[in-house]
């Protein structure tokens, strides 16, 4: 395992400059967003190469309209797993706090991070009600396994795990929410999403990096393998197999197609770009967990 990377500064001074950016810079979806402004008619919810059917038979196969309505269901389902991950990786900081000093500033900004979260979670049912969708969420039995995750999950892999989440979903944010053909109101949610996860990314990648410091070979083994199996969870989440009943598909039949997208899978790889090879100079990414990253399709294949 290679261990290159620096813990610069402390924890606290850290937290204490995340705290001060916080109460800088940040939205209030309730009052920065216009939430009564129309849908912009024949602007699309996500760019069409970003859909999960974009290149097979079943996409060629529907109309411009349908192909509009597949992605703005597709936003729908990403925001509302949005959602299930933000919770979950909720409970995991509150349990951090939990036994740390209050009057730390890491204490401080953990919950100034769960506040932010709060009103993330919010925006996207917001949105997803908007747009006239369901919240989607994951599949029952993913959701009924993450329950798990805030039990089992702790260290290097707990913060490993908000980042792949957050990360993820902030390539794709980060490429639509300058997009003129993109619907502004799902542009405006993005570029929030985006600027205060900044700040997210910056406090779990340091607790990654301290944390990686400490561990024994056991230790080692569990922490990459957790992280690689809540990261395939992660991105096989992203889009809810209800979502193509939108446009007439069967929703097995569709997910099927999707999942062996050569498309989709690109897809996948590019929003891992970012992260990956920092999991990867932290020693996060190896065995026994490479069967779950290259399913998640966020390495190469072997």
């Amino acid at each position: 395992m290679t261990r290159t990377l620096k813990a610069d500064g402390s924890r606290e001074k850290t937290a204490e400059r995340l705290l001060k950016s916080s109460a800088g810079k940040f939205y209030d979806p309730e009052v920065d967003i216009d939430w009564e402004a129309p849908l912009v008619e024949g602007k699309h919810f996500i760019p069409e190469h970003r859909s999960t059917l974009y290149g097979t038979h079943l996409w060629d196969r529907l109309t411009p309209e349908q192909r509009i309505e597949l992605g703005k269901h597709e936003v729908a389902s990403v925001a509302t797993n949005g959602i299930w991950f933000e919770v979950l990786l909720m409970q995991m900081l509150l349990k951090e706090v939990y036994k740390a000093d209050p009057t730390s500033s890491h204490a401080q900004y953990a919950l100034t991070e769960i506040a932010d979260e709060c009103r993330h979670s919010t925006m996207f049912a917001r949105m997803a009600e908007r747009i006239g969708c369901p919240a989607y969420g994951p599949v029952k039995w993913r959701r009924r396994l993450g329950k798990i995750l805030p039990i089992i999950g702790y260290g290097p892999a707990l913060y490993g795990s908000i980042l792949v989440a957050e990360e993820v979903l902030d390539r794709l944010q980060r490429e639509q929410m300058n997009d003129p053909e993109i619907q502004p109101l799902v542009r405006m949610v993005n570029r929030i999403h985006v600027l205060e996860e900044a700040r997210h990314v910056t406090f779990a990648r340091e607790e990654v990096t301290r944390g990686m410091a400490k561990l024994n070979k056991a230790e080692l083994a569990y922490q990459r393998l957790l992280i690689a199996i809540v990261s395939h969870e992660v991105v096989h989440s992203l889009v809810n197999p209800r979502v193509y009943r939108a446009v007439g598909l069967d929703p097995r039949e569709a997910y099927q197609v999707a999942i062996n997208n050569p498309h989709w899978k690109d897809t996948l790889r590019y929003a891992g770009e970012r992260i990956m090879p920092f999991l990867q100079e932290a020693g996060l990414v190896g065995g026994p967990g490479m069967y779950f990253w290259r399913k998640a399709h966020l390495v190469p294949a072997a």
